[in-house]
């Protein structure tokens, strides 16, 4: 298997994901969508440029560090990426495990889950012009 079709392996892997997004959010689930957003977006984030993803799960440092690797149209959009990055990471763990003063079905609202399902969106739909720049 090549890098390219590893990258388009994990972009088919996080848009399937998004659909299951709907899904949670409908049944309210809200914390799901924000650690399943997280996951669609370290999926979806490295490979496409030949980057092998770190073993950690904000990415966002190590787009900066990168930026070069990325298409010139992409670039101006590695701020946004890392910050949609470092938010989902935060969240990750918190909407998952939660703490003991924090239930996650309680805490996170639709606009978290609509907030997290946009984010996702925007940053496969940026992957998939690097992996696939004709779709």
């Amino acid at each position: 298997m090549t890098n390219v079709e590893l990258a388009r392996s994990y972009m088919e892997k996080a848009e399937a994901r998004l659909a299951i997004l709907e899904v949670l959010h409908r049944q309210g689930d809200y914390s799901d969508v924000v650690r399943e957003a997280q996951e669609i977006v370290e999926l979806a984030l490295l490979r496409y440029v030949g980057i092998e993803p770190p073993k950690w799960h904000d990415v966002g440092g190590f787009l900066v560090d990168h930026e070069k690797r990325f298409p010139p149209d992409v670039r101006p959009r590695t701020q946004r990426l890392r910050e949609i990055s470092s938010w989902l990471r935060k969240e990750r763990e918190l909407a998952f495990y939660g703490e003991e003063d924090f239930i996650p079905s309680e805490q996170y609202s639709s606009d978290d889950s609509m907030r997290a399902m946009k984010d996702a969106r925007f940053v496969v739909e940026t992957a998939r012009q690097g992996v696939d720049p004709s779709g």
